[in-house]
């Protein structure tokens, strides 16, 4: 699994990833340090190393890290279960950071729970191929 990261949310990215590895789940973070361009490569990279990614982003999940990673694997042959971790398309609020992440759904427990969900559809999908190619 890889989580893919920008801004402030690397460091609840690797706070999740932490977390995850003490349940025995390996977890790949990449800061993605730049929207656009983006590392196309990292990307596919990250996809066929990993099979399944989460992206994880304090701004909106409309035209941003999600967005752009979502474009870039919908150009690649390789289908790959995706979570998009942001903020919904709605308007923004005023708070504390610490209850603004709680609020919006961008806390560490948050990106585990997104890592949980691929990880789950991905495992899914494996079985399901297996299953056509048994006939």
């Amino acid at each position: 699994m890889t989580i893919l990261a920008c801004g402030v949310m690397v460091y609840e990215a690797l706070k999740a990833a932490r977390k995850l590895e003490d349940e025995g789940l390996g977890v790949r973070v990449v800061n993605c340090h730049t929207i656009k361009p983006l590392d196309r490569a990292i990307v596919n990279r990250a996809a066929v190393e990993t099979g399944a990614l989460v992206t994880a982003e304090e701004g909106s999940t409309i035209g941003g890290l999600g967005g752009a990673v979502a474009e870039a694997l919908a150009q690649t042959v390789r289908p790959t279960p995706i979570r998009i971790v942001g903020i919904e398309d709605r308007f923004g609020e005023s708070g504390k950071h610490e209850q603004l992440l709680q609020h919006f759904g961008l806390t560490a427990r948050d990106i585990a729970s997104a890592v949980r969900e691929v990880l789950s559809r991905k495992h899914g999908t494996q079985d399901e191929r297996e299953s056509v190619a048994r006939g």
